[in-house]
């Protein structure tokens, strides 16, 4: 009967998160954490293993499309992995109730970094020109995308989230990257961290597979259908969704 309320549940959470646009670990952690009673730590290493899964098919259409950069992509994302395979094993160390209050406040940060990033946008039309943004030459482009990818992932393996808002405003606002290649360059990002923060959450026995595979079933098949409806709503109100999703997540953690 667990098997099937899980199931059931991450399709239905799949469902919003596939309308949004969004990865949803924190949301995920949320409901694996208060709904059902799991510990915080299974919760945010089975988030963030699922995330790997979730991440693998919309970086493919992304590159597919021409909306990511793969050197950036390969570059922040190893340094990413790294910061968060280290930082997973920190999450032991901290006790379960402020670990949650802490990853309740990461998510209302990725709330308002990510209400933050849509300002940028309505501003800043995207370029479709590569010209615009660094190419890979120079210290500097280094230096930042190295800086850009281990402060998410060490944020990523510390609280199980996605860090996606962080990701995308680094490569805007360091790398002045067009909001159409910073999408899809962050999913590349993505899939490097999730692996190394799910694998760090492994080695330190944080990570329940069986409850991985549940969530990846529920989660991945609801977004495939949540999709569908994105286009079908005003824009006005998906980008309140994209905004309160992370936000609802954490206020219902903090509870």
């Amino acid at each position: 009967m667990l098997v099937m309320n899980i199931v059931i549940v991450m399709f239905l959470l799949g469902l919003l998160l596939g309308f949004v646009g969004a990865g949803g670990s924190g949301f995920i952690i949320s409901i694996l954490t208060v709904a059902f009673g799991y510990p915080i730590h299974v919760a945010l290493g089975t988030a963030l293993a699922a995330m790997f899964f979730s991440s693998i098919s919309g970086s493919i259409s992304h590159y597919r499309e021409g909306n990511a950069v793969l050197k950036t992509g390969v570059i922040v994302g190893l340094a990413g992995a790294s910061g968060a395979w280290i930082s997973s094993g920190w999450s032991s160390y901290i006790p379960e109730d402020r670990l949650g209050m802490l990853t309740s406040l990461m998510l209302f940060a990725s709330g308002f970094a990510l209400w933050l990033r849509l300002i940028l946008v309505s501003r800043h039309r995207d370029s479709s020109d590569k010209q615009t943004f660094m190419l890979g030459e120079g210290v500097r482009y280094w230096v930042y995308s190295i800086l850009i990818g281990v402060i998410t992932g060490m944020l990523s393996g510390l609280f199980g989230i996605g860090s996606t808002p962080f990701i995308q405003l680094g490569l805007m606002l360091l790398l002045n990257m067009p909001m159409r290649y910073a999408a899809g360059t962050t999913m590349l990002v993505i899939i490097p961290i999730a692996l190394a923060g799910g694998a760090g959450y492994m080695k330190i026995g944080y990570l329940d597979l069986q409850l991985l595979l549940l969530v990846v079933i529920g989660t991945m098949s609801g977004s495939y259908v949540g999709a569908k409806f994105t286009k079908r709503v005003p824009a006005f109100w998906l980008k309140v969704s994209m905004v309160l999703t992370p936000m609802i997540g954490a206020t219902i953690l903090w509870l």
